[in-house]
């Protein structure tokens, strides 16, 4: 493990921090720490950033209460960057935004990956601004007990294709199936971050576990 003098801060002893949450992955904020902003973070386990505008020590959620839990702090391999995962209570964003990184700048179409947050965006477009002959719109206008039959009618076909051992049939109805999950996801409120956290919980218990067992 690293001790803090092995780390190479700027001439102005600042060291770039890149914040991310633990459980989805998603960069949260950029920001800069010195020792000492390092060390208060390390004691109490709460990032702890140098302003540069201020010229002083901030302490992340002290005004707002959105305070960021730290999980690990790792550098890299110039050790010259710091990449700190946290758990955060509330946005890492001054505009109330999960994260500071929300504006497109350049994005190639040839190339752009497919996400699953550009899925859900879509579908959520498709609540908010009804869009005539629109088959998402069509399943929110009927609501939850329709939408809530398609989830089921499409796990059944799910388990029909997977029980005929057909791959490409069963990697088709998953699909199906997925987009239906997302449709009522958005129905209620419910984001991928939410799923990925819940997911994230059961790893850090399962983790747990495993290290109780290990020490007996």
């Amino acid at each position: 493990m690293l001790n803090i003098d092995e780390l190479k801060f700027d001439e102005k002893g600042l060291i770039p921090a890149i914040v991310k949450d633990a459980r989805t992955g998603r960069v949260l904020t950029l920001a800069y720490m010195n020792k000492e902003s390092l060390s208060v973070t390390m004691e109490k386990k709460l990032t702890c950033f140098w302003s540069r505008s201020r010229q002083e020590l901030w302490l992340k959620g002290e005004t707002s209460g959105n305070y960021q839990h730290v999980v690990s702090i790792t550098a890299d391999c110039d050790r010259d960057a710091l990449l700190v995962s946290v758990i955060p209570e509330g946005p890492a964003c001054h505009t109330g935004a999960v994260s500071c990184f929300n504006d497109l700048v350049f994005e190639d179409p040839e190339r752009g990956d497919f996400s699953i947050d550009a899925l859900v965006e879509l579908i959520r477009g498709r609540k908010d601004e009804k869009k005539e002959g629109s088959y998402t719109t069509y399943l929110f206008e009927k609501g939850l007990d329709k939408i809530l039959k398609k989830v089921g009618e499409e796990s059944t076909e799910v388990i029909i294709a997977a029980k005929a051992e057909d791959k490409k049939e069963t990697i088709y109805e998953i699909s199906d199936l997925a987009y239906h999950v997302l449709v009522l996801m958005i129905q209620m409120g419910i984001s991928p971050d939410d799923i990925k956290a819940e997911l994230a919980s059961r790893h850090v218990i399962d983790h747990k576990v495993k290290q109780e067992k290990m020490t007996k």
